[in-house]
């Protein structure tokens, strides 16, 4: 397997430690976790919003009015989620809550549709359940749901700076997708 460069290794290992310090911190603070998220998702938003509205004027692109007006409609909707960061993150919450609650109880039926027997049904049934608990819980004290989600933030981050920090001092190239690996999955070429 091929190695990575020398400075590249450090620099894996620096920002593996910067992710895995975010990562404590998000544990520590997950509602602040996922506010934080939404208003670094809402200032990419503003710039996807800029970007079409110029598109739309400058550039003689079909759609020249659509882009314009969708470019405005995210520009409100990004001005909206930077200026209410909690009323976002508990608007989030609430549709987080009844995406368990969908996703548990199609969890339940196909554990009874009859399809699947033994231990495979009963996980079904059972992470149906927890599902379906957790999507309760999240809709009546949404700041669980902010903290729940805050916390599922926190270990993806903590794996991804581990990953990192593993990589960089293995000497080992990170598997992450390329144009030709996303190709071969694909069948394109």
């Amino acid at each position: 397997m091929e190695k990575s460069a020398g400075w590249f290794r450090f620099v894996e290992i620096g920002l593996g430690i910067i992710i895995v310090i975010l990562s404590i911190y998000a544990m520590t603070f997950p509602v602040g976790a996922l506010i934080t998220i939404v208003v670094l998702i809402a200032i990419i938003l503003f710039i996807l919003g800029i970007e079409k509205i110029i598109a739309g004027i400058f550039f003689h692109i079909r759609g020249r009015g659509a882009s314009i007006g969708l470019g405005i409609l995210i520009l409100i909707f990004a001005g909206l989620a930077v200026a209410y960061p909690v009323g976002t993150a508990w608007i989030i919450t609430i549709f987080i809550g009844i995406a368990l609650l969908f996703g548990g109880s199609a969890s339940i039926v196909e554990g009874f549709s009859g399809k699947e027997s033994g231990w495979k049904r009963a996980f079904l049934i059972g992470v149906g359940a927890l599902l379906i608990i957790i999507g309760i819980i999240t809709l009546v004290s949404p700041v669980f749901g902010a903290a729940f989600a805050g916390f599922i933030i926190a270990i993806g981050l903590l794996i991804a700076g581990i990953e990192m920090i593993a990589a960089g001092a293995t000497g080992r190239k990170l598997n992450l997708p390329s144009k030709d690996n996303v190709d071969s999955l694909t069948g394109k070429k």
